[in-house]
């Protein structure tokens, strides 16, 4: 069933129908329980509490769940939601042709779904009743990994794999569930979307506990909170790291996008929570948010000219956790935790940028707030790999002299992060970068801006247009890249992506810098409804071997 266009799937190239189906079915295959139990659907029924049922439930079993009818198997609970352009009940005979046992769907879906040979359990609101539906079917409600959320603008993916190589270090066995990969026990599996729909995800958690899994990391999308996503999980730990411009288009000003990030902070999702208070909208959701949190601090904050009545200023914060005695380690960093002021942990982690360590401190607080000694923590991190795990897109670096980086930064202050994280090295740094087509258009210049201000060399390029004029888009770019050119600086328009990366390492000496933003962990390039194979990752290396 088709499901609402948002913006955490929108990197994704379009795909046709043959494809998207047998992408959907192999990724069901992969993560869902391979030795499912058997539930009564009485106990789905008492979950999404219908209004009515049009058959008798007794002696009719699930085993699963499934929101998308190309995804049914035999023994599942069709949940037949409204979409943007047609009902899922219109698919019902699809899903009963797969095996499904029974249909959760409203008043407008059951009419639609009747005569065919399925018990109808009729809601007043699908979306509302989903994850209940899911859990009920794939009992994540008392048999689950403790879960770990993060959410944010900047830094989930990043944070999530640091929680699964602490974990790990700790001896307690985790899954993973985010923008780049799911890996449910049994391998990693290439992401749809970065939170999956919630019958996905209590299917993927209920894979994980088969594979005795202890725990999961999980990113947590502005997306999966408004649609309910998440629903019916609860995070033993809850983690924010900041809030910066990006999906206006989709939650219209910060204010809403700030709202649903707010979300995960209540006593139906989440028993605690860690908030960065590095930005603004971190110190108002510290003293909003609706569970325990514990505040951090990762660098040195002042007020910002934009804060209002709302927002909380800086000097009212004195946070639980802050981060001190940062030093430069090669391109990584060394730093110290402090709680209360008084040193807790000493940790060093080889990922590159200043931001990595806001994203290894929240790690850390995270874990030390989920209940596990600081000193079991500090042996865990001694270990030199422990905070330092390969997040493929996420400011990975594929080859030295000269050192090239491939990173995911596509909204601004991302950008402006990531330059700023491989500034002040010996050489030049030269970034490659552009800004995707149909989306927050108001992005685009300030892009141009943070890669003209921050770098020697700022070549602009496509990104994936979509079905968006690549020229048009490009010119935003430059338009703001030119009002903030520096004396000394170079702007350069190459419009193929693979030219300018060519072009980037061919000028590029031994000691330079060259960074690849914007597409990340991406492997194709969508042109006019053209899927392009493009792998940053490859072009750079390829482009490097050819030096």
């Amino acid at each position: 069933m088709p499901t609402p266009m948002d913006a955490d799937t929108a990197r994704t190239p379009a795909r046709d129908g043959a494809a998207d189906r047998r992408e959907a079915e192999d990724l069901e295959q992969a993560l869902r329980p391979a030795d499912p139990r058997a539930v009564p659907l009485r106990t789905v029924a008492d979950a999404v509490r219908p209004l009515r049922v049009s058959a008798d439930l007794s002696d009719i079993t699930v085993t699963g769940a499934s929101i998308d009818s190309r995804t049914v198997r035999a023994g599942d609970v069709y949940v037949a939601a409204p979409g943007a352009r047609v009902h899922g009940a219109r698919f019902t005979r699809d899903a009963a042709a797969r095996g499904a046992v029974a249909v959760v769907t409203d008043e407008a879906g059951a009419d639609i779904a009747a005569g065919h040979g399925l018990p109808v359990l009729v809601v007043e609101e699908v979306r509302s009743v989903i994850g209940d539906a899911a859990a009920a079917a794939y009992g994540t409600a008392e048999r689950a990994p403790r879960l770990f959320g993060v959410t944010g603008t900047n830094g989930k993916t990043t944070t999530t794999y640091l929680l699964r190589s602490l974990l790990e270090a700790l001896e307690h066995p985790t899954g993973l569930v985010g923008t780049v990969e799911i890996d449910a026990g049994n391998g990693p599996v290439p992401s749809v979307r970065t939170t999956p729909e919630a019958t996905a995800l209590h299917g993927i958690l209920a894979r994980m506990t088969e594979e005795n899994l202890h725990s999961a990391s999980v990113e947590v999308s502005s997306h999966a909170l408004s649609y309910r996503r998440v629903d019916a999980l609860r995070f033993a730990v809850a983690g924010f790291s900041n809030l910066t411009p990006d999906h206006l288009d989709v939650h219209g000003d910060m204010a809403g996008y700030f709202h649903a990030k707010a979300r995960l902070f209540s006593p139906a999702l989440a028993e605690r929570g860690v908030v960065c208070v590095d930005d603004r909208w971190g110190r108002h959701l510290a003293r909003t948010a609706e569970i325990p949190v514990v505040t951090l601090q990762t660098r040195e904050i002042a007020d910002d000219p934009r804060d209002d009545d709302h927002l909380i200023p800086a000097d009212e914060i004195d946070a639980d956790y802050t981060v001190t005695d940062v030093v430069r380690i090669g391109i990584g960093h060394g730093f110290v935790l402090r709680r209360d002021g008084e040193p807790l942990l000493r940790a060093t982690t080889a990922l590159p940028g200043a931001f990595n360590v806001s994203n290894a401190a929240l790690a850390l607080v995270m874990v030390l707030e989920s209940g596990v000694p600081a000193a079991r923590v500090q042996e865990a991190v001694d270990r030199p790999q422990t905070l330092s795990p390969v997040v493929p897109g996420r400011m990975q670096v594929i080859t030295t002299e000269p050192t090239t980086v491939v990173d995911f930064a596509h909204n601004a202050a991302a950008l402006q992060a990531a330059l700023m994280s491989v500034n002040g090295t010996a050489g030049r740094t030269i970034v490659v970068f552009g800004a995707p087509g149909e989306r927050d258009t108001a992005k685009r210049a300030m892009m141009g801006a943070m890669g003209a201000r921050y770098a020697d060399v700022a070549i602009i390029t496509d990104d994936d247009p979509h079905g968006e004029d690549a020229a048009s888009i490009r010119a935003q770019v430059l338009s703001g890249a030119r009002m903030a050119e520096q004396p000394g600086s170079l702007v350069v328009e190459i419009p193929s992506r693979t030219d300018a990366i060519a072009a980037a390492v061919a000028m590029a000496r031994p000691e330079d810098i060259v960074l690849v933003a914007g597409r990340g962990h991406e492997t194709v390039q969508e042109v006019d409804g053209a899927q392009i194979p493009l792998d940053d990752a490859e072009e750079l290396r390829r482009a490097v071997a050819r030096r």
